[in-house]
């Protein structure tokens, strides 16, 4: 995978980012989306080597649209400044993201503001066993490599059904379940990259074995 090509794509198209640049550089845009393609097909195969449970992601159906949704972000330029795919996609779960940009680069996952049905049965499943996901939240590595869950918008107060005195009303409160690493391109050009995918993978798979247990029983 040529990721210098890559970001040399991004940044020209972030000077030009209009439809008519994109269409005399029709070829470029095709050559780089084939070559990240191709990696996440890779990807695909060393990942579900190491984890049994491991959701079959070819890296045509991994890959996001490069075009930014105008109807709900019409103030958004019309290409997005990255790459990104998912991994590990199994339909109605939190995959394994992978986004390349030309400033920032991420690993994350988990469930980024669930619809109310998955939001409440992960509730649940912390009102039942919140200890285990406080347990892999607090893992030395865990913290090292994440931080902690993605800070997003919270409730006040607890949520319907649940008390302010519960004993896991810090994570009650959260309508964001999901985690992130980031890092700056130069990392991306590094020759041990796909290692470093595959470390974070396992450091963040039971965090999201937990979740998608939640939102899957």
């Amino acid at each position: 995978m040529d990721f210098q090509n890559q970001i040399n794509f991004l940044k020209a198209l972030q000077k030009n980012n209009n439809k008519e640049w994109m269409d005399a550089n029709r070829k470029w845009y095709k050559e780089v989306r084939d070559d990240f393609i191709g990696w996440l097909d890779e990807m695909n195969v060393k990942l579900a080597a190491i984890d049994n449970e491991y959701y079959d992601t070819p890296g045509k159906k991994g890959i996001n649209r490069i075009n930014n949704n105008l109807m709900f972000h019409p103030n958004k330029p019309i290409y997005k400044d990255h790459f990104g795919a998912g991994l590990d996609k199994r339909p109605n779960t939190g995959d394994f993201y992978v986004e390349i940009g030309i400033e920032r680069c991420m690993f994350a996952g988990g469930l980024w503001r669930p619809d109310p049905k998955r939001l409440r049965s992960i509730r649940d499943a912390i009102d039942y066993d919140g200890e285990e996901l406080q347990k892999i939240l607090n893992k030395k590595s865990f913290k090292k490599t994440f931080g902690g869950l993605y800070e997003d918008v919270k409730l006040t107060n607890a949520p319907k059904g649940f008390s302010n005195d519960h004993l896991h009303i810090d994570l009650l409160r959260n309508k964001t379940f999901a985690v992130a690493m980031e890092f700056s391109s130069k990392e991306v050009l590094k020759k041990d990259f796909g290692k470093k995918l595959i470390s974070v993978y396992k450091e963040m798979l039971p965090f999201r074995r937990y979740l998608n247990q939640a939102v899957t029983v």
